[in-house]
């Protein structure tokens, strides 16, 4: 390839990378440089060093030297003019661009392992069939890109790989010098795989917070995303166990007023109440409209629920307490007056209730539900639970 079209590939190559740069980096420090002598006819196997935590893709140029050839330029140094593997991988263009300038007149054979045991088998027969990949025509010299989307060499949890050579020299030792250069992903690098999201999340679900809502998914990604700004995967494991309760709940109460996840968790629970009363499980709605009101974020209408439970369990100063509230909240709100009525007919004060049933008897408490209706059904409802109903045929008499 002449100087000018290594330029002009060079020129494209950055072209590219300006549309498609990756978030990440070449990482030289933790690169692999060695230069090893094969003996004739020998195999051998090369440790590169250790893959750091979010590997995606290594490039690794493989050249044979003569014996006193030196190598004109390394890997790293070309990979400099490289932002990301991108351009490197539009064909062979990429490879032969990364290839050695110089090589000697010896050729070999490789493979690539992922386990120590597979590479110590291949210098003992040669098999390859263990390998993730293999060259099996003899080369002088070889270069690569290898990714985690398109080789069983790069995984996960890579942390090393094993290169193995088979000398193609039947009288002479080869030179041979392998480069490696790991292609680090700058979120993956902080160790948050897939598993071990799927830890943290499985934990949040556990927590009392979460047990609150009916779906926790945006309580706990919320949680998640805060911890993995904040940590490294393994400087989050090495926290004691009491940090960790206070990693949870520090984030969980940040995450808890977020306004759209606070407006589903407050509204599950109003679902969950209304479910509960529909139910006659009345100590229960209390406990759910509770949180919200001990939260600050309930409504009138939550006062209304929770006051209506208080009468069904004959708390009745808890049922004026809550239902004086929501009207301070909302003094137009019907179902809190029907209510209070009802509170004030069941615990004997006929002439409080009978002023506001015949106050608002001709309005609607919803849009399609009357003051006089909701009153009926509220009696039934009374009645079976064993309330006090001697006043009950009097005020639908108030109505007529």
């Amino acid at each position: 390839m002449t100087f000018k079209k290594l330029a002009l590939f060079l020129l494209i190559t950055v072209s590219y990378n300006t549309f498609a740069q990756k978030d990440g980096y070449w990482d030289k420090e933790r690169a692999t440089t060695k230069e090893i002598i094969v003996s004739a006819r020998d195999r051998i196997t090369i440790k590169t060093e250790d893959l750091p935590v979010g590997t995606t893709e290594i490039v690794y140029r493989i050249t044979l030297l003569d014996e006193n050839q030196q190598m004109t330029s390394s890997l790293v140094s070309m990979l400099k003019a490289i932002p990301d593997p991108y351009g490197i991988g539009q064909g062979s263009a990429g490879a032969v661009f990364l290839m050695s300038k110089i090589s000697g007149d010896d050729s070999c054979t490789y493979a690539l392992f992922t386990s120590n045991d597979d590479a110590k088998k291949y210098v003992d027969d040669g098999k390859t069939d263990k390998a993730c990949y293999a060259q099996v025509d003899p080369v002088n010299k070889d270069a690569k890109r290898l990714s985690i989307d398109k080789s069983s060499c790069i995984k996960q949890n890579s942390t090393t790989i094993w290169f193995g050579f088979t000398s193609k020299n039947w009288v002479l030792n080869q030179k041979v010098v392998l480069e490696v250069v790991p292609w680090v992903d700058t979120k993956l690098n902080r160790g948050w795989n897939q598993d071990n999201k799927n830890e943290i999340i499985s934990l949040c679900k556990t927590s009392t917070m979460a047990q609150k809502m009916a779906n926790s998914d945006d309580f706990c990604v919320c949680i998640l995303e805060k911890i993995m700004k904040q940590y490294r995967y393994t400087e989050f494991q090495k926290l004691l166990a009491i940090e960790k309760t206070k990693v949870y709940k520090d984030f969980g109460n940040a995450c808890y007023q977020d306004v759209d996840i606070s407006k589903n968790v407050y509204n599950d629970l109003r679902t969950q109440a209304s479910t509960l009363i529909k139910l006659q499980k009345y100590n229960e709605a209390i406990q759910k409209l509770n949180t919200i009101i001990n939260d600050g974020k309930s409504t009138a209408l939550d006062y209304s629920s929770i006051g209506y439970s208080y009468i069904l369990t004959k708390q009745y100063a808890k049922a004026i307490k809550s239902l004086k509230e929501g009207e301070k909240l909302d003094d137009t709100e019907l179902l809190v007056k029907l209510n209070l009525a009802h509170v004030y007919l069941v615990s004997d004060d006929y002439s409080e209730a009978k002023a506001i049933y015949k106050k608002y008897q001709t309005q609607n408490v919803t849009d399609s539900l009357s003051w006089k209706e909701k009153t009926k059904q509220d009696f039934i409802v009374f009645e079976k639970a064993g309330l006090p109903s001697k006043d009950f045929e009097r005020v639908l008499k108030l109505y007529n």
